[in-house]
């Protein structure tokens, strides 16, 4: 008689199974994750830091407008007055100073190391505008020795610039009175009679220029040498504001006058985050895309990288325009999305394959177990068939027995019970073989 054999009760899995696939799957997937947290960008600060310009001055206006557009997505931007362009970079290049964006007229950087700067495109022209009182006309700054010339702030842009093209014209401190003026303190000078010449960089509509525009007595110069200048300094172009373009009715001014300018630029340290640079990007093109006197609708912001490398994050959205994301999404939103799309890198890489072949791996570790017995019987099968008379019956039985009590041991889920019960009838067939053709050996 068959010896009985206790069966191991089956269950609906096997956890020593499980462990051996999932737990490597697990690490797997888990380290895929680790890996693309470290490529996820922190979330943006909740505010920024610019430089912008003396009072009065174009900087300064639009900075406040620039403070509307990102109060509107939830970013402060924090104002830091300065002398003007020249101080804004200063500032942009001294590691100690909080200033993460600045106004930055064209021409500024000239021979100055800013390979941690980036351009985030010109803005818009700002002519330089030579303002004077007397009763000839001038047209040629070779014409201003001698007289008291307002030339702007210390630290500023047009302080820069108006030194520079004096020089070109062989004006200096030994035969001119260089006044470090600008800004409404060089127009308080000029009505006041305290200065002969102002030099001011800026927009028609800054308060510096517009009230000297309208101010009695007072002439603006028109450049008989604008396309020389833009030859000599490529930083600057050459723009006309014609007759009457400011006030038609006053016919101000009262002909075609040439002008030289350089560009505002938006420049960024590195360092700021790239979802403030789109963001800042997009206040500049609702700031700036209108037409004006000296632009046509949308000519600005642009691309620009005269004294600065440019930014990829600038030159992408220069390309493509605002983020996809955001053209539906609030700023918070879409940039949330934006950050942790990266981690749908390991799900599609890792998890989607794991879950495709883990069942897989598992159901072959099971059948495996099963197919092996599956052997063992099949070999015993053979031998008996082959050669009966090598054992005796309870020889042959005892190897049997062995591998039925493998089989009642084997841990087997029940979505492979029908494979068990059919390896135990094979059992009972070897049995009956057995039977049928081993010996009998009587003492």
């Amino acid at each position: 008689m068959r010896r009985m054999v206790k069966l191991k009760p089956l269950r609906e899995f096997s956890l020593h199974d499980l462990l051996t696939v999932g737990l490597p799957a697990l690490l797997l997937l888990i380290g895929g994750f680790w890996l693309a947290a470290q490529f996820i960008k922190p979330a943006p600060p909740k505010f920024l830091n610019i430089s912008s310009g003396a009072a009065g001055g174009s900087y300064e206006v639009y900075v406040e407008r620039y403070r509307q557009v990102l109060a509107r997505n939830g970013i402060e931007l924090r104002e830091q007055p300065s002398a003007g362009s020249m101080e804004n970079l200063k500032r942009l290049l001294d590691e100690d100073d909080d200033t993460e964006v600045a106004l930055v007229q064209s021409g500024t950087a000239n021979g100055v190391n800013v390979e941690k700067l980036q351009s985030l495109g010109y803005l818009y022209f700002e002519p330089l505008w030579v303002f004077y009182r007397g009763q000839q006309e001038l047209d040629r700054l070779t014409q201003l020795a001698g007289r008291r010339l307002a030339v702007g702030a210390e630290g500023s842009g047009t302080r820069k610039l108006a030194l520079q093209l004096l020089e070109a014209n062989g004006v200096d401190a030994k035969n001119a009175t260089l006044l470090p003026l600008g800004g409404l303190s060089a127009v308080e000078a000029l009505q006041s009679r305290k200065a002969d010449v102002v030099f001011l960089v800026g927009t028609e509509r800054s308060a510096a220029v517009w009230s000297l525009l309208y101010t009695e007595g007072v002439r603006l110069m028109s450049f008989s040498h604008a396309e020389a200048y833009v030859r000599l300094f490529p930083h600057l172009a050459r723009l006309t504001l014609p007759q009457g373009a400011i006030d038609m009715t006053r016919n101000i001014p009262a002909r075609d006058v040439k002008l030289v300018s350089p560009m505002a630029t938006l420049v960024a340290h590195e360092s700021v985050h790239p979802a403030l640079v789109q963001l800042l990007l997009q206040a500049a093109q609702e700031v700036h895309g209108e037409a004006g006197i000296f632009q046509r609708p949308g000519e600005f912001p642009r691309i620009g990288q005269a004294d600065f490398p440019p930014s990829p994050d600038a030159e992408r959205y220069y390309k493509s325009g605002k983020p996809f994301l955001q053209r539906y999404l609030p700023f918070w939103a879409a940039n949330l999305i934006d950050r942790m799309v990266v981690m749908l890198v390991p799900i599609f890489a890792l998890l989607i394959p794991i879950m495709k072949f883990a069942p897989g791996l598992y159901s072959w570790r099971v059948r495996s177990r099963i197919y092996r017995r599956y052997g063992e019987l099949k070999f015993l099968e053979a031998e008996v068939e082959s050669n009966p008379e090598r054992h005796s019956r309870a020889e042959w039985l005892e190897k049997l027995e062995r591998i039925e009590e493998d089989i009642q041991h084997i841990p087997t889920p029940l979505a492979f019970a029908d494979m068990l019960f059919t390896l135990r009838s094979h059992v009972g067939l070897v049995h009956a073989t057995i039977l049928r053709r081993a010996p009998v050996i009587k003492d």
